[in-house]
């Protein structure tokens, strides 16, 4: 299952109410499984990004449909990566001959 990398930071309502955090965290992770996807890793961040989720979907309709569903709620803003594992990266790699 592709992987993704959700690099978010709060908006000025999300840190108003970041006590609120917790239950929007376990929210969307309901949403994602919900989706058919999972968190695999969530961390809060200092420096550039207030938090760092790593999560799995079916697809890229599915990871889009769920950023933005977060997105719409005006907590957090997002960016966000898909990721390659290794072993698609060494394959990646050796098909440039």
């Amino acid at each position: 299952m592709p992987t993704y990398v959700m690099l978010a930071n709060w908006t000025d309502q999300g840190a108003r109410n970041v006590k609120e955090s917790p239950r929007r965290l376990d929210a969307a992770k309901a949403a994602l499984r919900d989706m058919d996807g999972e968190f695999t890793a969530f961390f809060m961040t200092m420096g550039d990004h207030d938090i760092v989720a790593v999560y799995t979907a079916p697809d890229d309709a599915v990871a889009a449909r769920f950023t933005l569903q977060v997105g719409m709620l005006g907590n957090i803003r997002t960016r966000t990566l898909k990721a390659f594992p290794e072993a698609a990266y060494r394959e990646i790699i050796a098909s440039l001959g």
